[in-house]
C-alpha cells in the first residue's frame, strides 16, 4: 500500500520547516535491498542439506552459513556506501564488509560445490570464480576517507566524526519508533531526520558552522534519542496518548530549532561572503584594478 507521510496540504505541514524531500534512510534502505536476493539460495542450500547424510548437511549448512554471513555483509555493505556517498565528507567504512563478503561468498561456493558431488580439486577455482562475480556486481567498499579540497585534516576529522555520531542518534531515533509500528510517528521522525540532515550538509559544506552546530548535533541529538526510547517503552507498554502529544510536541520544537539554527548558519556564511568580496573590491580598487 502507498505510503505518504506528509506534504504541503498536510495535517502536519504547518509544524514542519522546509527540509529535503527524500531522507536519506530511504537511499540506505534501496541500496541493501540489492543484497536481499543472496538470502534466497542461502536459504534453499541449508533447506536442502537437512535432508542429507551426516557429512553432507554439515558441508551444506556450513556453506549456507556463510552465504547468510555473506550477504549479511553485503546488504550493511551497501548501506554504508550509500550513506558515504551522500556525504560531502565522510571517513571510510572501518570494516570493508563487501570485500569480506565476497570472500566468504567464495568459500560457501567452494563448500557447496563439494556437496553437490563436484571434484575436491575444482572447488577452489568455483570459489574463485564466485568472488570475482560477486565483486564485478557490488564493488569494493570506500577505501579512503572523502575530503574536501581547501580544508585541513584537522577540521575535516572533527566534522566526520560529529556527523557520524549524529547519524547514529538519527538512526537509533527511528529504530525506536519503527517498533510501535505507527506510520504517523514514523512520517515525524522521517521529517525531522530530514531537517537534522540539512544542518548535517550544512557542516559538511563548511566546517568552520561545526561550533555553533555542535551541541545540536551533539547533545540535543542524544536527547532526543533518549527521549525517544522512553516514549516507545512507555506508550508500548500504556498507549498514553498525553505522552504521545508531549513526544510529538517536542519533534516540533526539535524541528523549527534545527530549521532556524541551519537558516542562520546560511545568513552567516552569506554574510561572510559579503563581506569578503567588499574588501577584495576594496583593495582591487585601491592598486587600480576596476572590478567587473
Amino acid at each position: 500500500m502507498a505510503q505518504k507521510f506528509g506534504g504541503k496540504y498536510s495535517p502536519q505541514a504547518q509544524h514542519s520547516p522546509s527540509a529535503p524531500a527524500a531522507p536519506d534512510h530511504r537511499v540506505k534502505e534501496a541500496a541493501g535491498a540489492r543484497a536481499n536476493v543472496l538470502f534466497v539460495p542461502a536459504a534453499l542450500l541449508g533447506f536442502l542439506s537437512i535432508r542429507e547424510g551426516a557429512t553432507l548437511m554439515i558441508v551444506g549448512l556450513t556453506a549456507s552459513a556463510l552465504m547468510l554471513l555473506s550477504a549479511w555483509l553485503t546488504r550493511e555493505g551497501l548501506r554504508a556506501e550509500a550513506n558515504y556517498n551522500a556525504r560531502a565528507i565522510a571517513r571510510r567504512p572501518a570494516l570493508p564488509r563487501k570485500i569480506f563478503g565476497s570472500v566468504l561468498i567464495g568459500f560457501a561456493v567452494a563448500l557447496a560445490s563439494i556437496r553437490s558431488g563436484s571434484p575436491v580439486l575444482a572447488a577452489p577455482a568455483f570459489g574463485i570464480v564466485a568472488t570475482a562475480l560477486y565483486l564485478v556486481a557490488f564493488g569494493l567498499d570506500p577505501l579512503k576517507n572523502k575530503r574536501m579540497e581547501g580544508i585541513d585534516d584537522f577540521q575535516q576529522d572533527r566534522v566526520a566524526r560529529v556527523v557520524d555520531e549524529a547519524e547514529d542518534y538519527l538512526a537509533a531515533m527511528a529504530d525506536h519508533i519503527s517498533t510501535l509500528k505507527d506510520r504517523a510517528l514514523d512520517g515525524r521522525i522521517a521529517t525531522f531526520q530530514s531537517i537534522a540532515r540539512r544542518m548535517i550538509r550544512t557542516v559538511e559544506e563548511d566546517p568552520r558552522d561545526l561550533t555553533g552546530a555542535r551541541k545540536y548535533l551533539g547533545v540535543y541529538l542524544m536527547g532526543a534519542r533518549d527521549a525517544s526510547a522512553k516514549f516507545a517503552d512507555l506508550y508500548k507498554r500504556t498507549g498514553d496518548q498525553s505522552a504521545r502529544a508531549d513526544y510529538e510536541q517536542l519533534l516540533i520544537d526539535l524541528e523549527q530549532n534545527f530549521a532556524a539554527r541551519t537558516d542562520k548558519m546560511l545568513t552567516d556564511d552569506r554574510s561572510d561572503m559579503d563581506i569578503e568580496i567588499k574588501v577584495l573590491r576594496d583593495r582591487l580598487q585601491r592598486e587600480g584594478v576596476k572590478p567587473l
